[in-house]
């Protein structure tokens, strides 16, 4: 394609960035792709995403389905629109803090409030970069975080995507919780020390010594905040880095995105039975394992008693 060639933006996309061409004439004065988006967002905060449909939407404004087609021609485009405007413009107070980690952290913890304020979101598929106003705005203000450190676009990009995974699932676990408390009543303490009964009851030290020592250690019930301490690790991960790239030391990049190492014939039929067959297999030796555990948990108590019957 010719450079000086025109992009035609998607309709939701140019719909986002206020380029599509409005409809000339709508059923009422007061219908617009704002109303239909904002009412859309109240429909998914109140109820879920599963409760946003174009009927749903129109019906809370009193208007057809059909008519809502006039501005919006596609459910796709409705929920692209919605999670620009449930995502909304960084705040700007990472300006605010003096340096590069402090600001990355202040839009972690904002990016964490979205996901809380807007579970649904969560529910979003992520099928690209953010080609949108407000998730551009996003992107913008953590390059701006690192700007003047000797990092390349690419390291920065990087940094910048790994602070915003850590903000969705921290923000995934908190908004799951959160749920919980409405659903059921529980507070948050009372959900996590039931959850750590339940692992009392299924987690041995035969079968998982490891997650057993944890559960008695009482991580599942701890007070500390996980989330903020792994993204603490990130950013000392970041901070090493940096200091590396400071002395001299060339960019670390990764040549090829990650993916199976069967990426290239994953669609092969006979493949796709073969990889089920060792499935089945590991699952049989799992089972089998098991059963070998629990017999010699067994043996050790029939030995433990036979040597109590053989004591005078």
């Amino acid at each position: 394609m010719d450079d000086s060639e025109p992009v035609e933006l998607p309709r939701g996309i140019a719909l986002a960035w206020g380029v599509a061409a409005n409809p000339q004439r709508g059923p009422k004065r007061e219908m617009s792709v704002e109303r239909i988006v904002e009412t859309a967002v109240e429909l998914a905060d109140a109820e879920g995403l599963g409760a946003v449909s174009m009927a749903a939407v129109a019906k809370r404004l009193g208007f057809t389905p059909m008519s809502l087609y006039r501005y919006v021609s596609a459910k796709d485009d409705l929920l692209l629109l919605m999670q620009e405007e449930a995502t909304g413009p960084p705040s700007g107070d990472f300006r605010e803090v003096d340096g590069w980690r402090e600001k990355l952290l202040v839009l972690f913890r904002e990016q964490v409030g979205v996901f809380i304020r807007h579970p649904w979101l969560l529910s979003l598929p992520i099928s690209g970069s953010p080609v949108t106003p407000n998730g551009s705005l996003w992107v913008e203000a953590g390059l701006t975080a690192l700007e003047g450190l000797p990092f390349e676009s690419d390291e920065r990009i990087a940094i910048v995507l790994a602070v915003s995974g850590s903000a969705r699932w921290n923000g995934m676990v908190v908004a799951g919780y959160s749920d919980q408390e409405r659903r059921t009543g529980l507070s948050a303490q009372e959900i996590a020390e039931r959850e750590s009964a339940l692992f009392d009851a299924v987690i041995s030290a035969d079968e998982y010594p490891r997650l057993r020592a944890a559960i008695d250690a009482g991580v599942f019930v701890s007070e500390h905040d996980p989330f903020r301490f792994g993204v603490d690790r990130l950013l000392d991960g970041v901070s090493a880095y940096l200091a590396g790239r400071e002395s001299g030391a060339p960019a670390a990049l990764v040549p090829e995105w990650a993916e199976p190492d069967d990426a290239d014939v994953a669609d092969d039929k006979r493949y796709r039975t073969a990889v089920k067959a060792t499935a089945e297999a590991e699952k049989g030796v799992r089972q089998a394992e098991k059963l070998l555990r629990q017999a010699r948990k067994q043996q050790r108590l029939a030995l433990r008693e036979a040597r109590e019957r053989a004591t005078p």
